[in-house]
Order: structure tokens, then sequence, then C-alpha cells
């Protein structure tokens, strides 16, 4: 090299040193910090309200949550005083690439999903339904299988790089079970349909086999099936045990659908970190999974709900008395899980068509707790916290605090004293620092 050379190096480099620094400059002050002014805000850790809190915030991220006392210059600034204040809701049970009509065969319906709707067509659905969360201010989803061959995982990756909008997606890939899956009455020469929807275990090694493929794929946890009713198979409790132990190993937690007592007391003691449903769980079992921390995400359903629901199936009048039923035994069963000091996730299950959106119909839940006796704060409690605390992301989402996400949300109205009316009037919802939905005065 010669001098000539170097010294226009010399004189080069401060230069673009220069200019660097002033495009970074200019950058960080088009991209000021958000703060906003909350006049209640639930502290879902300690299951309590706080007043007159100032949120900062910048980028995605909550910087500080402090005592309010004035507000900074030079910044967004948003005024939700008079609102009340909550953490991004999480509905822990969702099937957003799965949909069906009241009066249709679940079996049947899922053999024509998988034969005649294309991964393209179902994914497209999916995400239109996806987006609906985030107008009811549910934030995260925990999405449970019946998504094809990983499709919940690619429509997860799609929101997170923006190529779409939606709540954050917690995916668990084909759920795992016995032979038969849930889909019933298959003829022998087509079991090979049921591998596009399920992931059939076949043995203690190939169940320890299908937790590494799940993984190679990139899930977020481990969905299974202790029963398939109403198909008779049922996972053996090795079988699970073994989901559990390769699972645990590669630090993701495994939740089983049961819908039978047996298949809630096999899963438990084969050591699962949550039940989905349980129906017709114990309180034997609901004994054991609090002795053993293990959570309860039951999927209940409001009145109002179950009205529509029926009309739809084409019960006709005088045929409904069942409803009486369900609602009084799913009530006994929450609250004796409450009793008994089982930890309650809220989560929807709520993949029938009734008419609205999705997101509409998976907020039905809140309505559906409260209806069955729970209280209002556990019910946020369970929608935000405790279902993060679950899937190891308590410092990231349902909290509002330092170095947690930017998943915001409020409400209009109170909630002790009208909690039905006041979670169903979501006026601003914010995901990852970006609003997505506004309607604040």
């Amino acid at each position: 090299m010669n001098m000539q050379s170097v010294i226009h190096q010399i004189k080069i480099k401060p230069v673009l040193t220069i200019i660097l620094c002033l495009v970074v400059s200019m950058l960080y002050a088009q991209e000021k910090d958000t703060y906003i002014k909350a006049g209640a805000m639930f502290d879902s850790q300690q299951k309590v309200f706080v007043q007159n809190q100032l949120i900062h915030i910048r980028g995605n991220k909550i910087v500080s949550v402090e005592t309010f006392k004035e507000v900074p210059e030079n910044v967004n600034f948003i005024d939700l005083s008079n609102y009340t204040i909550l953490p991004g809701l999480i509905d822990a049970h969702t099937h957003v690439l799965f949909s069906q009509d009241a009066n249709t065969d679940s079996s049947e319906h899922i053999i024509q999903t998988v034969t005649m709707e294309s991964d393209a067509l179902r994914a497209l659905r999916g995400a239109k339904r996806a987006r609906s969360y985030l107008d009811v201010g549910i934030t995260t989803i925990k999405d449970l299988g019946n998504s094809g061959l990983f499709l919940d995982v690619a429509l997860r990756d799609a929101i997170n790089e923006g190529t779409i909008e939606g709540p954050r997606i917690l995916a668990s890939g084909p759920i795992m079970g016995a032979a038969g899956g849930q889909i019933y009455g298959v003829s022998p020469n087509h079991q090979n349909l049921i591998d596009l929807e399920y992931r059939v275990i076949k043995g203690v090694e190939d169940a320890r086999n299908a937790v590494r493929e799940h993984v190679n794929q990139g899930v977020d946890l481990i969905k299974i099936c202790a029963d398939n009713l109403p198909n008779k198979t049922m996972l053996t409790r090795e079988e699970m045990e073994a989901i559990v132990q390769m699972a645990h190993d590669y630090g993701l937690s495994v939740t089983a659908h049961s819908v039978s007592d047996k298949s809630a007391w096999n899963a438990v003691h084969a050591g699962v970190d949550g039940i989905e449903h349980g129906f017709n769980i114990a309180d034997s079992t609901l004994k054991l999974m609090a002795k053993k921390n293990v959570f309860l995400v039951p999927t209940e359903n409001s009145r109002n709900y179950m009205n529509i629901y029926s009309n739809l199936a084409g019960f006709k009048k005088g045929e409904t008395e069942w409803i009486d039923f369900y609602l009084e035994k799913m009530s006994k069963r929450l609250k004796q899980a409450i009793k008994l000091g089982v930890p309650i996730i809220a989560g929807s299950d709520n993949y029938t068509d009734i008419g609205g959106t999705r997101g509409k119909s998976s907020q039905d839940m809140l309505r559906a707790y409260f209806e069955a006796g729970m209280e209002p704060l556990s019910i946020l409690q369970s929608a935000t916290y405790l279902s993060a605390r679950y899937v190891g992301m308590e410092n990231d989402i349902g909290v509002i605090k330092s170095e947690a996400k930017a998943d915001i949300i409020a409400v209009q109205g109170d909630v002790n004293s009208d909690f039905v009316k006041t979670m169903e009037n979501v006026v601003f919802v914010m995901k990852d620092g970006i609003i997505y939905h506004q309607k604040t005065n």
C-alpha cells in the first residue's frame, strides 16, 4: 500500500464514523419512548390493583413501572388513567387452524379438512382467525394441535416476523396420541390419514422419538391425548412417562387432553405439567394434581354460548335440559378444583363456528368462569400470570413489569362490580409495543 492510499484511509474512516453516528442518532430520535399513564393497573402476580402508575415502554419491552409523578418531555404519551389496565390476556387452549360447524360430525370434518383443504388455504384461514384475538385483548395463545403437520409453527413464525398480524403463538405441533388419535370410524385401509393430523405413538421408544421430531420442528410445548374418546385407546403410563422425560430434558412442558378420570390419573402420575378439560375428573385426582402442582385448564362455556350452540346443532325446544346439567357439573368441578388448591389456567377450546370472530368466541371463557363461580381477580390471574408461569414465561408475558414484553390492554369499567361487561369492552390493545386496537377518548 502506498503512502497516498494510507493517508486516504486515515481521512475517510473518521468521516464514515461521523456519518454512522448521525444516522443512528436520527433513527433513535424517530423512535421515541412511549409512556402510558394507568389509573387502575392489575398486578397479576400479586392479584391486586395498584393505582396511579406510569408505564415506560421502549421498543417491544417495558422499561419501568413507577408511581406517576410527571410526564417526561419529547415522548409518546398515552393517557389511560380513566380505564382499567391489564396485561395482555392469554388463551391457553386454542385450535386456530381448525373450525367446524355445530351440526357436523367432528371425525368426518377432520378427515374432510386433511383431504380437501390445502395447507395454504388452511393457513390463510387460520391467519384471519388469529388476527381477531388481538381485537379482544388476547395477545398470546397456546395452540394445541389439530393444525395439520406443524402449520401452527409456520403461523407462529409468520406472526413473529411481521408477515401477518396476530397474537403470540405457543405451538404444540401435532397432538401425540394412541392408535386412531381422536378420529373415530376410519377404515383399516385409510388409517394413514390420521397421521396427517396426529402423531400416533407406537411404544415407549417411539414416544421418545416423537418428542425429538417435534423439537426439530421448533415446537414450544408438547400436547398429548391421555385418552382418545370417543375412541377407546389410551396412551400407557410408560409411554406418557417417556414423553414427559424427553420433553423436560429439552425444556418443554407437557399438557394432556383428558376426558376420563382414569386417563387424568395416569397422566398426572406420569409427570405431565397440566390437564386439559378434565370433565370427569375425581376428587382423588384433583388432590394429586394439587400435591404435584399440576395445572387444570377447565374449558368452560357460558350459558349464552351453549344456547347458541344447541340451536345451531339442531336441538329442538324441550331437548336442551342437558345444558343445565352440563353447566352445573362444570361449575362443581371448577369450584372443587379451586377448593383443593389446583392451579387454574384459562383456556377456551372454542373451535366451533357459532357466529362472530374466533377472538370473540375465545373471549367467552371469561364469562364462563365467572358464571361458574370464579372470582374476577382469580379469572384475570388465570388468564395472565398463572398461564405464563406454567410455560416458563412469567417474566415475559402475563405481567406488567420491568423487562416484560409490552403486552398491555385497557378495558372500560370496573372488573369487580361488572366483570363480564367490562371485559367485553376492550378499548386498547398493545402487543410487543405496537398498538393494534384503540378506541379511547
